[in-house]
């Protein structure tokens, strides 16, 4: 009965910790970042449910620089990967070389790559091919590299942060459906408004940032993902968040008109689990204890819009994925209401 009592004091402690933790988390990165609030909020969501993220904004909107001081905050390694054309997955991997030991004898010695690490920022993750986006993409599933025949864990916890310039396609390798599919959010960077980019111009061109501070650390981190899963969810929420995703794939029985019209290619199960431990994390960030659908629906355009390929009658009438995901909250029914 005690060790129950005592998983159940852990346990809140956990739950307050994470609720006190989310305005000092902004009052630190409001040193260096300004604006992109919901973002934020979406990354903080990815990290404490165990997930990685797509960020897809244009060049210079200070993606490194925030995925960075949230590394600082949490007391993270952190390793930034430039993924070029001629990247290898050796060099994200790790290699093997031959050393020599005191005794004279050679043997071959694994070197770690860049992605021993807590938080990776892929850079442009579009521009290097196919078997090199794969050697990432294995180690994001299994939290493990293989280099001859032999596997090495990956430091916990593990969390992939993969950007894609959304203007020079020239040259890349989109990733497949499959592949957008193991990131749990998609978060669109954009510009400021006027008065924010007024305020950062001010900033960076008058002094120094202030150092963040570090006020949790890897240990705080992984039983935040422990917890977040003990987040109750009502079924009828949870069938919510599955009839958004099921409702957004062509050809079913009673799939609507303008999903056979605009998509080629509909959410999986993935984004429902996603929409519901994101919505968990939320609920637990924002000081409750239980998911709402309105959670849900928040996290609707960041869990969906890279699982939804659009077909090209909605290329030509102008329809974007966002206006996809808009009309399916507008027709699936609300439970309760």
């Amino acid at each position: 009965m005690s060790s129950v009592t005592d998983s159940y004091e852990l346990q809140q402690e956990a739950v307050e910790q994470i609720c006190a933790s989310r305005d000092k988390i902004n009052s630190e990165l409001s040193k260096v970042i300004v604006g992109q609030r919901e973002a934020i909020d979406q990354l903080l969501i990815s990290l404490f449910s165990g997930g990685h993220c797509l960020l897809t904004g244009p060049p210079g909107l200070a993606k490194t620089l925030l995925v960075h001081s949230i590394s600082q905050i949490f007391r993270l390694k952190f390793q930034r990967i430039q993924f070029t054309p001629d990247l290898m997955p050796a060099d994200i991997t790790g290699t093997e070389i031959l050393e020599e030991n005191t005794d004279g004898r050679r043997t071959m010695q694994f070197v770690p790559g860049p992605i021993f690490a807590n938080v990776i920022l892929a850079d442009e993750i579009n521009r290097t091919p196919p078997k090199t986006q794969a050697a990432l993409l294995e180690a994001m599933q299994e939290h493990q590299v293989t280099a001859a025949g032999v596997r090495y864990p990956l430091e916990e916890p593990f969390f992939v942060l993969a950007t894609q310039n959304p203007i020079e396609m020239e040259g890349t390798y989109p990733l497949p459906e499959a592949q957008l599919d193991r990131f749990m959010f998609n978060v669109i960077i954009d510009y400021l408004p006027e008065d924010d980019e007024v305020a950062v111009v001010s900033q960076t061109t008058s002094r120094d940032p202030e150092p963040i501070e570090a006020m949790l650390d890897s240990a705080d981190i992984q039983r935040f993902h422990q917890v977040v899963r003990m987040v109750p969810a009502a079924e009828a929420v949870v069938r919510y968040a599955v009839q958004l995703a099921s409702a957004s794939r062509p050809g079913q029985a009673d799939t609507a008109d303008f999903i056979d019209q605009w998509v080629n290619w509909g959410a999986g199960l993935r984004a429902a689990q996603n929409m519901v431990l994101g919505a968990k994390a939320k609920a637990l960030l924002d000081g409750r204890t239980h998911i709402t659908v309105e959670d849900i629906q928040s996290l609707a355009h960041a869990t969906m819009r890279h699982r939804i390929l659009v077909g090209y009658r909605a290329e030509a009438e102008g329809v974007s994925v966002e206006k996809v995901i808009d009309e399916l909250l507008e027709t699936v029914p609300v439970p309760g209401a």
